[in-house]
Parts: C-alpha cells; structure tokens; sequence
C-alpha cells in the first residue's frame, strides 16, 4: 500500500512514512495511490476498537507496523462512540465522549500512539506542530503529553477559542509547548505550513504535523462514519445522509473515504458558519481563500481549509464538484435558534458546531434519513449555550479536571522566529 501527495511530484511512500513526515516534499497532502479493499466482520456490533483495525490495518499492508495496528488502535479506541437517536430516522453521532471532550480524541490518539512507536530507539526528538481553532490542539496535547521523544509546539489563535478550550490548550507540561498566536487560524496555518517548506527548520527540529493535513488524523476519521453507517443501515434499513460540521474539512474527507471504501452512506453534506469559502467554491467553480471570520462555532472559523486540496482530488472537475459536494452555510443566528429549538423540543444539548449540521438538517432533509455528526461537548461552548437553553451545562470529568490546572503558555505575532526561539 502506497501514498503519493495530491500535487504529484514526490516519491511514492508507506504509510508510516506518510505519517512520519506529515507534508510531502512537494508541499501536497498524502493520499492513497488506491483505495485498499476492506473486509468487514460483524466485530463492529460490540467492539468498536477491533473495527478500527479492520478499517485501518490495510492501509499498512506491507508496512513495518501492519502487525501492530490491532494493539495500536485498542489502546486509542478506549471510550464510547454512541448514536443518540433522535427519532426513528435520524440521529446525533456523539463524537465528544473522549478525554478532551471532542471528534479530535480519535485522531490525535491513534496519531499519537503510531508516533511513538515510530521514535522507539531515535536518539533524536522529534517536534510535533500543530495550528488549531479550537479542539485539534487540547486533542493533541493530551494524546502526545509525557510521549518519549517527542516534543509538541501547539499554535492557537488570540481571541479565537472558548475561555474553556484556551485552558485545555494551555494546561500542559513537560514535553507540550502552547503558543497563542496574534492573529486568526489560518495565519496559524500558514506557519505551520510554511514551516515544513523550510529546509533549515527541517533539519533543525526534525518537523512532523499533528493537524489533519497528517494521514495518520485521517485514517481514524474514516472508521466512525463506517461504523455509525452500518449501525443506522441496521436499525432503519436505510443509507443515511451525513451531515459534517466543517472547517479545516479534515473530518469531511473521513467521510468521503468511507463511502470510497463501502460505508452504506447516502449522501455527505458539509455544514459550514459564516466563512464561505467552500459554498462560494461549488457555486462558482473558483476557489478564493481569504482571511477566516469569527463566529460562534470557532473551530469552524477557516478561510482557507486545508483539506480542500484533498476534496478537490477527489473531484477534479466542475461536473464532479456540483455531483458529489455540498456545503450550506449557517449563520450565528440561526445556530443559536437551532441551540434553543433543539433542547425544548428533544431536551438535548448541542454544541455550536453540531447546532450548525442540525440546522441543515432540519432545514434541507427533515424527510431522510440522516445523522448530525456532534464534534463537541456542549460544555466547551457555555458561554454561547447556557444562554439559549438558560440551564448550567454538566461538564464532563476529564475536562474539569484540566480547568482546575494553571496555564502555561506563550504569546507571540505569527513569525515562526518567535517561535521556533521563544520556550
């Protein structure tokens, strides 16, 4: 099994590989030469983290770690991953039941783990760099916390991220660095980015990522829309339309993948907030980047997603892109009233982001079936939902634990000499 990058100019690469250095050298994204062939056991009705590896483990054929995906995956895949049914026909994917609270635990687990085994006997550290609008980073410093040999640069945005995530960013010691940057996600990015093009920063922090530019965040992403498809087809008979919050659009091509590989998934359906890059895109058939807007739902706050140079792989002309790829914009507003409408009609909590795929759901396929991908506890967003449904919102344990800790963190303008020199 083999990754090539998405811009066609680097060497074919293993998986680990691929994971190991996060970017290919031409500055694309890895994706797979082919699409492995899955065989699917009925192992996913009672043991989600034996699934996991059934999913995964192929795209490591003929890779150094193929044998130790099953482990790998049992000790990532340790907490719940349930389907709230909503009615008969429709349901919330609750992707928040992990250690920090958010979709972000599955991937930063899985990541962190194969990382690990991957330095196992390295005389030299490894530096891990991550930009996030919210949940990736807290996901990641939790996953690589204490990981030996491996450091963690952790970049978030100033003014951009809950009170509640800023504590979980910042809670860290030892081998995780937190850095809150004075500008917006994507100027985090792009430091990110430009970072791995700089040969002499290569060199000297021997450089990997942990946002989902990595495969190694993707692969995760791809077993739970498999798993909550075949879950839904088994209880309705029907193939559901899954609607995916979406920003930096790592968890849509999840999705994407699944159905590749033979999800019975009807329909994919990117819910966005106010930065319509990607709606204009489908629209128009132009894709213009631009500077990402606050909202409410922040960890959608991209103007320029990532992932995107994924999706258009996949769909490489304008008839492909209008058949295969929608995305509706929703306003704070309307994520507000859907906050509020939700809880005093289904006495169910939502976060921002999940408030958004709900709003599309309720407003575009009330009559199909269909699951509302939920990417976040709502306790990590009290300021905006306690309002709207005038109730204190139980935190989870995990998360109240990191509150209690005392920050530690680093303020710097987006240049990567602040960061690379301050400590």
């Amino acid at each position: 099994m083999k990754f090539i990058s998405t811009r066609g100019n680097s060497p074919l690469v293993s998986a680990s590989v691929a994971i190991r250095t996060g970017l290919a050298p031409d500055g694309g994204l890895y994706i797979p030469k082919e699409f492995p062939k899955i065989q699917i056991s009925e192992i996913y009705k009672n043991n989600y983290a034996g699934f996991a590896a059934e999913i995964i483990q192929p795209f490591f054929s003929g890779d150094p770690l193929y044998d130790d995906i099953p482990d790998i995956c049992a000790r990532a895949f340790s907490f719940d991953v349930p389907l709230h049914w909503m009615n008969d026909t429709q349901a919330v994917l609750e992707l928040f039941h992990g250690p920090t609270a958010a979709f972000k635990d599955f991937g930063a687990r899985f990541l962190a783990t194969v990382m690990e085994k991957l330095q196992n006997g390295k005389k030299r550290d490894l530096t891990i760099l991550v930009a996030t609008s919210g949940d990736t980073g807290s996901a990641v410093a939790s996953a690589f916390h204490n990981k030996k040999g491996i450091q963690v640069k952790v970049l978030y945005p100033e003014g951009r991220v809950s009170k509640r995530q800023e504590k979980q960013l910042t809670c860290w010691d030892n081998n995780i660095s937190s850095y809150c940057v004075r500008g917006n996600f994507d100027d985090c990015q792009k430091m990110v980015k430009t970072a791995f093009q700089s040969e002499e920063l290569a060199l000297a922090w021997d450089l990997s990522s942990a946002n989902s530019i990595n495969l190694g965040r993707l692969l995760p992403q791809i077993v739970y829309f498999y798993y909550s498809s075949l879950l839904f087809k088994d209880k309705t008979g029907e193939k559901p339309v899954i609607i995916v919050p979406s920003g930096n659009v790592g968890n849509a091509v999840g999705a994407y993948w699944a159905q590749i590989l033979g999800a019975p998934v009807e329909k994919i359906v990117l819910a966005v907030n106010s930065n319509k890059t990607i709606p204009e895109f489908i629209e128009t058939g132009e894709y213009k980047p631009r500077p990402g807007i606050a909202t409410i739902a922040n960890a959608m706050d991209v103007g320029d997603p990532s992932n995107m140079e994924r999706i258009r792989n996949l769909f490489p002309d304008r008839k492909q892109i209008t058949g295969n790829l929608e995305a509706v914009s929703v306003s704070d507003d309307l994520i507000r009233e859907t906050i509020r409408k939700t809880y005093d009609k289904n006495n169910y909590i939502m976060c921002p982001h999940t408030a958004a795929a709900e709003w599309v759901r309720h407003t575009m396929y009330s009559s199909e079936p269909g699951i509302v991908v939920s990417t976040a506890h709502p306790g990590k967003f009290e300021t905006v939902v306690e309002p709207e449904i005038g109730k204190t919102i139980e935190i989870p344990e995990s998360l109240n634990k990191m509150l209690k800790i005392e920050s530690i963190f680093n303020r710097i303008d987006p240049d990567l000499n602040q960061l690379f020199l301050k400590d």
